[in-house]
């Protein structure tokens, strides 16, 4: 991967820690606030692809705009999911879960559906994952897996993990084989996920107004910063990256998100979840290489 990609990458890991921690602040809004930084998607990004349409050929293959509904309901269950797993756990059990589960997923895909070898590096990389994820969720005491709610942000943390590794796979192959323009993509996206929830928020307004009251500030920058950063992402595919580095690449945003949950919003993190990160983190590197 060459320097311009690879900025990109990491600037885009940052980021997406940052309007995670964000969104974890306003956990309680539940769909509402995920409706409501759609909307400050679509409004803010509306002027960057009305430019981007006239001055460029949309693909209109039937190909094309399957490919963008996908991806649409797929980042909507993504969302919802990740928001309901900051409902009921640290974030820095939730996001480093959700982040090592994708690269873990797909190699565990590619093994068993793609018929690739699974080399030493990719074996220790698996072992790497689980062991991280598993030290994080209980911080070195495996009885936490059977007091009340201690599963609950591995749960949410998998499954959103695993629609990760579905969109990521889905987007790569809009952007790079259909030509879909990475913004147009994400905005889209983001359209069909505010035309999907309307109808819930709208059922019962003064619920959602409630549920926002005071976060609409944090709405506004999640709105800007998340597509923002998943834009770099696809751009940074569209320079030519391999996903197969790109996806690992993203995984350094764990690391920041941990750290996010420990000094600003004070969660009771100890030594063993901080290993369980830097085991996770590792277990992605080899992955990514192996």
């Amino acid at each position: 991967m060459s320097f311009a990609p690879f900025v990109l990458v990491v600037s885009a890991a940052f980021i997406h820690a940052f309007w995670n921690l964000l969104s974890k602040r306003a956990a309680d809004a539940g769909p509402s606030f995920v409706f409501a930084y759609n909307l400050v998607c679509c409004v803010a990004y509306a002027p960057w692809v009305i430019w981007l349409l006239k001055h460029n050929e949309m693909p209109g293959t039937w190909a094309a705009i399957g490919g963008i509904v996908l991806s649409g309901l797929i980042h909507l269950a993504y969302s919802l999911c990740l928001q309901r797993g900051y409902q009921v756990a640290d974030l820095s059990v939730v996001y480093p879960t959700a982040r090592g589960t994708g690269p873990l997923l797909s190699s565990i895909g590619a093994f068993l559906l793609l018929g690739e070898t699974p080399t030493l590096l990719k074996v220790m990389g698996l072992l790497g994952v689980v062991v991280g994820i598993g030290l994080i969720s209980t911080q070195g005491d495996l009885a936490a897996f059977r007091r009340p709610g201690g599963q609950a942000g591995v749960r949410w943390g998998v499954g959103t993990g695993a629609l990760i590794a579905c969109y990521t796979v889905v987007d790569a192959y809009v952007v790079k084989s259909l030509g879909v323009h990475p913004v147009i993509l994400d905005w889209c996206s983001n359209l069909l996920r505010f035309l999907l929830l309307a109808p819930l928020v709208l059922r019962n307004v003064d619920h959602a107004r409630a549920r926002m009251a005071g976060r609409w500030r944090l709405a506004v920058a999640v709105g800007l910063l998340s597509p923002l950063s998943y834009i770099f992402v696809l751009f940074a595919l569209d320079m030519g990256a391999p996903l197969s580095v790109v996806a690992p690449a993203r995984e350094m945003s764990m690391m920041v998100g941990a750290l996010l949950g420990i000094f600003v919003l004070r969660e009771a993190v100890g030594r063993w979840r901080l290993i369980g990160c830097l085991v996770l983190v590792l277990g992605v590197v080899l992955l990514g290489r192996g």
